[in-house]
């Protein structure tokens, strides 16, 4: 039985770009052995999925912890194939540590180097095309029923509204109260999601406040139920883009959609409204937008 190994340190919304392409691993290693090296965040929504049979949480040690070190070079060898799907610096580095196995990634001397021109793509396609490369030829839209846990106290029709952001990035934050002129505006009630840290932010909206009280699965419930999604450029719109949920994304000048921008299960692209900050973005041009 082979034995493969992947990595994908997160962060949430590149997790969720990555399950085309871990469904496609998964689908060309049949009967094969599958670990996920990830971290801690992200170990228990993996080893939910059907993709993979072990989750192993990568400490990142730094290079002067060396019982660490031992122990995630014993994490990574003994493997028949390596997908490095994070393709950071640190993971890059795990080739030598590993004892260069068969590598599809950018590792200097990999089997399977990826192509120069992997920093022109969105992830999508840079996944597709690295694990192209690597033998697997195409990424199928993947079953992401898996993903679900009981919400109870749902409307039975309603938006999802997503106002957090990077605390630091207030560029890339919808003001609340622009958020709240937008719920007032629909034709349904609105649900609020993200960490607890943006109960405030839900508090300023108003509605069903769901902040801090929704592990991955149940917002996969959440999302599901909805029929609207709209929020700012971070993780939970990617999920609820994978699930097929119409969405309005919100992007400032600080990212760029075209490399890192939420996709629908067959790779279609959802509205996205830019700004060179959101606190600029009129309320009128995401009405506007409203399917």
């Amino acid at each position: 039985m082979s034995r493969i190994l992947v990595i994908r340190h997160g962060a949430f919304g590149d997790i969720v770009l990555s399950f085309p392409a871990m469904a496609a691993i998964r689908a060309r290693h049949v009967g094969g052995e599958i670990t996920v090296l990830t971290t801690k965040l992200y170990g228990p929504l993996l080893a939910a999925s059907p993709w993979f049979d072990r989750v192993e949480i990568d400490e990142k040690p730094s290079l002067w912890n060396f019982p660490g070190l031992l122990r995630l070079r014993r994490q990574l060898r003994g493997f028949d194939m390596v997908y490095d799907l994070q393709t950071s610096s640190r993971s890059t580095s795990y080739f030598t540590l590993a004892g260069r196995p068969p590598w599809s990634g950018i590792a200097k001397g990999c089997a399977f180097p990826d192509a120069a021109n992997r920093e022109t793509l969105h992830t999508r396609e840079r996944l597709e095309q690295q694990l192209r490369i690597a033998g697997i030829p195409n990424l199928p839209a993947p079953d992401l029923s898996w993903i679900a846990s009981p919400v109870p106290g749902l409307p039975p029709r309603y938006a999802v509204l997503v106002p957090g952001a990077a605390p630091h990035r207030p560029e890339k934050r919808f003001p609340a109260d622009k958020f709240r002129e937008v719920a007032a505006a629909l034709d349904m009630p609105v649900v609020v999601v993200g960490t607890a840290g943006e109960r405030p932010l839900a508090q300023t909206i108003g509605g069903m406040d769901l902040t801090g009280r929704t592990d991955f699965l149940q917002l996969a419930t959440v999302f599901r139920g909805a029929a609207l999604a709209i929020g700012n450029d971070t993780g939970p719109m990617h999920l609820a883009a994978a699930l097929g949920v119409p969405c309005i994304s919100l992007f400032s000048a600080a990212s760029e959609p075209a490399r890192t921008a939420p996709r629908y299960p067959d790779g279609g692209w959802p509205s996205i409204l830019r700004a060179p900050s959101l606190q600029d973005l009129p309320v009128a041009q995401v009405l506007a937008a409203l399917p």
